[in-house]
């Protein structure tokens, strides 16, 4: 039995490499504001390589999604054991709603890209996202989730106004991601930011709402009807990750 059925729309929304790019970096903004990123500097992996330990996090997402409900369990049970092993080198417990953060993020940037990128969801279909990833906060043993997506949506919205906040982490991990994509990548980064963030992201990081990248998206489907985006992300991708993301596309 899988633990998503074959034909989800989460199945579809993240068998597109494209499309969990967007994922990704809408994620590598809002994390930088979360109030408990001091939990990923405290292992020292993120500083040292944010784009591998939030590219992780969605190779994770990935891998529950497309598994059967087995090997799902078992990734989530190995998510919350790497958790629990650095609480305890911590001496103190990562706060329920950064675990709640995180899982919001992968439901906001699963619905914001795929819109962005192919159409318009349905009420119905946001509903199954929200249910997917919600169902993995149940397995994780997460506190005070939301039941349906229209509660999320508030909740959401809750979490944005008293979670964020700019600081000089923030600052230093822009730096990061300056350092390991280099100056081009980099400005692509930001700009597919733009295009995928809440307002309440956009506003903390001092972004404007246009983004040059907005045209180019008139032409995302005819690129791809010409097998011309597989040249395209070899470009842009850093080449260490690059074999990897091309790899994240598959049949839903």
């Amino acid at each position: 039995m899988n633990f998503v059925h074959k034909n989800s729309i989460v199945r579809k929304i993240w068998s597109n490499a494209d499309t969990i790019l967007f994922i990704f970096g809408g994620a590598a903004a809002e994390f930088s504001l979360n109030k408990a990123v001091d939990w990923l500097y405290f292992t020292g992996k993120l500083p040292a390589d944010p784009i591998g330990r939030l590219f992780s996090t969605v190779i994770y997402a990935q891998q529950i999604i497309f598994s059967d409900e087995q090997n799902a369990l078992a990734a989530i049970e190995k998510i919350t054991a790497i958790h629990q092993s650095v609480e305890q080198s911590r001496g103190m417990k990562i706060p329920d709603w950064g675990y709640r953060d995180v899982l919001f993020m992968l439901i906001h940037y699963s619905i914001s890209a795929f819109e962005l990128l192919e159409r318009k969801l349905t009420d119905v279909e946001k509903e199954e996202i929200f249910d997917v990833f919600n169902s993995v906060g149940e397995r994780m043993g997460l506190k005070d989730l939301p039941h349906i997506h229209t509660d999320w949506l508030v909740v959401r919205e809750q979490h944005l106004q008293a979670n964020l906040l700019k600081s000089t982490l923030t600052d230093d991990l822009y730096k990061q991601y300056r350092k390991h994509l280099g100056s081009f990548r980099y400005l692509i980064l930001w700009e597919v930011q733009k295009l995928v963030v809440p307002s309440r992201v956009r506003k903390l990081l001092s972004m404007s709402r246009f983004s040059f990248l907005k045209p180019f998206l008139l032409l995302y489907k005819f690129i791809q009807k010409i097998k011309f985006d597989k040249f395209l992300k070899q470009a842009l991708l850093p080449p260490d990750y690059a074999t990897q993301i091309m790899a994240l596309d598959r049949t839903a």
